[in-house]
């Protein structure tokens, strides 16, 4: 980088110049006076080393990206096979329908599956990859209700 440093001496500018109408003015003239000019151009030693900026690489101390987490779903099967529902019971939370609703069951909103009577939980296979659940009413559990 060049460092230029130029000096400009206004007083001696202006010296032995002057204004007046007469035509003896030296500004009128055209003489220019004595302008003394001082110019000093000084350029910084070359280093060795060419000069280079590096930015960080990493972010300040103090700064984390982690820190969150969100709460589980709660999906999943919540009465298993060859136990007994209650009707309101819910059998299976989902997203989607990873198991589809067979007899007295239902089907809610959002997929979960919900037993409709009294009964034990089955699972069934559904066509070649599907599963289906119902509740099957017991006679057991109908005696025992009775007595």
């Amino acid at each position: 980088m060049a460092t230029a440093t130029m000096s400009f001496n206004l007083v001696g500018a202006f010296r032995g110049l002057s204004l007046a109408s007469s035509s003896t003015s030296s500004f009128m003239k055209g003489e220019v006076g004595s302008i003394h000019k001082t110019a000093v151009v000084s350029f910084p030693r070359k280093s060795p080393f060419p000069l280079t900026i590096e930015s960080a690489h990493k972010k300040g101390a103090g700064s984390t990206k982690n820190g969150r987490d969100s709460k589980g779903q709660r999906l999943g099967v919540k009465i298993y096979g060859d136990q007994v529902a209650k009707p309101g019971a819910i059998i299976v939370r989902q997203r989607g329908t990873k198991f589809h609703p067979g007899k007295n069951v239902g089907l809610g909103k959002d997929h979960t599956i919900f037993s409709l009577i009294d009964g034990l939980v089955k699972f069934e296979k559904f066509g070649p990859d599907k599963k289906k659940v119902s509740v099957i009413l017991n006679r057991t559990l109908l005696r025992l209700s009775n007595s």
